[in-house]
């Protein structure tokens, strides 16, 4: 029977002899686990940043777009020429499957002033169906209702890029700001939504979609509309909906079988989803390169050991004279391997952690330390110990005593 605490304490001397040898030793385990734990974290805080930039924008949306215009063969882009109408939003809202709110939105750019402030943003005509969809909430005052729109009233919601431009440290409320030439009471102000990608989300107003219609943009044609948000009830939903909803507009702008859509429907769930396995491939590869460092700090674990099988020869020949076996000799220089390894991987965690904190902090971005790549970085270690370790230990068990006390 081996005697493992006798065996540990032989290899934790023998290790304690050449102790820089096995720092140097360990050091590229602790290197492989630190980047291991580093990218897995910023990996995991960009997911966490790309689903809460996506949570931000509306979940299970429906984004209906008007046709392509043309001029002179070239297309203008989806949204140029005006086939979406408000009595389009109110068919869907009332015959689609899976639909928990409908709002159509006219946005365009407008110059906006307040004093001798101004600024260039996109003034969004909506309903309130729009703000729930999106997620928009208020931040101070309130938002327009039902009889705003009604009488196409020349009230506004501003973001908060759109409050610190023209008014700064001043209360925005009840003060009156020109859209274009059109004056406008502010209302409220939207909570901040930060960046998502290159697009400020608070560079934006929000007035009554029948004021941006008869006031402010104007129309082709009567209720015209650029674009129409549907929220489904679920991801499940969306799908349904998706489907009913191209059938009730080919329905209803008298498509027939041959001709092409003059919408496009664009479902943020496959959007989301996309991004997610992006992000979470992204992580993978990072994590993937990571682990090579760990590869390369086994070989240098095997090479150091088997030095120390060729330096201990006369060593190892002494205590198999005096009785030891050959599994005693190899479960000694396994368990030396394995303990560089598991000090390297301890180590390493703590570096990794260390540096990961620095680098959200440092460059403000999202970091996710979790117990999993902890754990996997540190058992993985370990199994580096043991698998390039295994090597030299099963060569020093095969020395021959009498040969072993010979060498020079």
């Amino acid at each position: 029977m081996i005697d493992y605490k006798s065996t540990l304490q032989i290899a934790l001397n023998s290790l304690k002899v050449n102790k820089m040898r096995s720092a140097l030793t360990s050091l590229g385990i602790i290197i492989g686990v630190a980047a291991v734990i580093i990218m897995l974290a910023i990996g995991s805080g960009a997911n966490k940043q790309v689903q809460e930039n996506m949570e931000s924008m509306g979940s299970n949306l429906l984004t209906i777009r008007s046709a392509t215009a043309k001029t002179g063969g070239v297309s203008m882009g989806m949204g140029t020429k005006p086939t979406l109408s408000v009595k389009d939003a109110i068919a869907i809202k009332r015959q689609a499957r899976g639909v928990e709110a409908v709002a159509p939105v006219l946005n365009s750019s407008k110059q906006v002033m307040y004093g001798n402030q101004n600024w260039s943003t996109t003034v969004y005509g909506v309903d309130t169906a729009y703000l729930y969809a999106k997620n928009y909430e208020i931040n101070l005052g309130k938002s327009f209702n039902r009889d705003d729109d009604n009488n196409a009233a020349k009230v506004a919601l501003i973001g908060k890029t759109i409050e610190t431009e023209l008014f700064g440290d001043v209360n925005p409320i009840g003060k009156t700001i020109r859209i274009g030439n059109v004056p406008f009471k502010v209302l409220g102000t939207l909570k901040s939504k930060g960046q998502m990608g290159a697009m400020d989300q608070d560079d934006l107003i929000f007035i009554p979609i029948t004021t941006a219609q008869r006031k402010v943009f104007g129309t082709d044609f009567p209720g015209a509309v650029s674009q129409i948000i549907v929220k489904a009830k679920s991801i499940e939903d969306s799908a349904i909906a998706q489907k009913d909803i191209e059938e009730i507009l080919r329905r209803r702008h008298n498509l027939g079988k041959a001709q092409p859509n003059d919408f496009q429907i664009r479902n943020s769930a496959e959007f989301q989803e996309k991004m997610k396995s992006t992000v979470q491939t992204f992580a993978i590869l990072l994590a993937s390169i990571a682990s090579v460092s760990l590869i390369v700090g086994g070989i240098g674990i095997m090479n150091i050991m088997l030095v120390s099988v060729t330096e201990r020869t006369k060593e190892i020949g002494i205590r198999m004279a005096i009785g030891a076996r050959a599994v005693d000799i190899r479960t000694q220089f396994l368990i030396e391997a394995l303990v560089l390894s598991l000090l390297g991987g301890l180590i390493g965690v703590i570096v990794g952690i260390i540096i990961a904190i620095l680098i959200g902090k440092i460059f403000a971005t999202s970091i996710v330390i979790s117990a999993f790549p902890i754990f996997l970085s540190f058992g993985f270690s370990g199994l580096v110990g043991i698998g390039f370790g295994y090597y030299p230990a099963y060569k020093a068990s095969l020395l021959n005593p009498i040969d072993a006390l010979r060498y020079e």
